[in-house]
């Protein structure tokens, strides 16, 4: 079948690696084929193309766009946190002062919320912490145990090749002492009949000689 992969190696049973020369040898097949391949322009074309915008959002395209221009950044706006009165030529003007009171107003209003948060982060901010420091480590402990659990699979697979490969071992070299028994026995067989035509050309021989006399 084509993409058929043969395995004539057993790893587990197989001898003579660290013998001299073993590595250089195979160091140096690795250098002819490395010099023999030759990678294609784009050995990533059976792949399709990347979508590089997927995850890039309007905030994030701004800004690529902002630092592609070398534009510098945008400072942060403190004006919505300031509290200036009306302008000068407004001073008599009710509907200034108002606007001025809404942002005092406004202001205050976020000054209030963050101190609320703070207060909210005194009380429960610990047990918040502790919370997801305890999830964290349940986290932890269930890839733990994954990871010993995939440690096992694996040693139990090298096992298991190690089983097969010492069993396929053993299996070789009994076929391999039948065959080589077989092949003396056969030739054996071949040189007892050699000898055997021998002897009969030499009767055969002796024969011829007797009725020519």
């Amino acid at each position: 079948m084509a993409g058929e992969v043969v395995v004539d190696a057993l790893p587990y049973f197989d001898q003579g690696y660290d013998e001299p020369g073993v590595r250089e040898a195979a160091l140096a097949l690795v250098d002819e084929e490395t010099r023999r391949y030759r990678p294609t322009k784009n050995y990533l074309e059976y792949l399709p193309a990347p979508n590089y915008i997927q995850f890039e959002t309007e905030i994030m395209k701004t800004e690529y766009e902002r630092m592609q221009s070398r534009l510098p950044m945008e400072m942060l706006n403190m004006k919505r946190y300031e509290l200036p009165p009306p302008p000068a030529g407004k001073m008599t003007d009710i509907s200034a002062w108002n606007e001025a009171v809404e942002n005092s107003q406004a202001q205050l209003e976020h000054q209030s919320l963050r101190i609320l948060n703070l207060e909210l982060l005194s009380e429960y901010g610990s047990n918040a912490w502790k919370s997801y420091n305890t999830v964290l480590s349940q986290m932890v402990e269930q890839a733990q145990k994954q990871l010993q659990e995939l440690r096992k699979k694996i040693q139990e697979i090298n096992w298991q090749r190690k089983n097969e490969q010492t069993q396929a071992g053993g299996k070789l070299k009994e076929l391999e002492e039948s065959w080589v028994g077989l092949v003396s026995k056969n030739y054996e067989i071949e040189r007892a009949c050699v000898e055997i035509e021998r002897e009969i050309e030499e009767m055969e021989q002796k024969r011829a000689k007797k009725a020519k006399r």
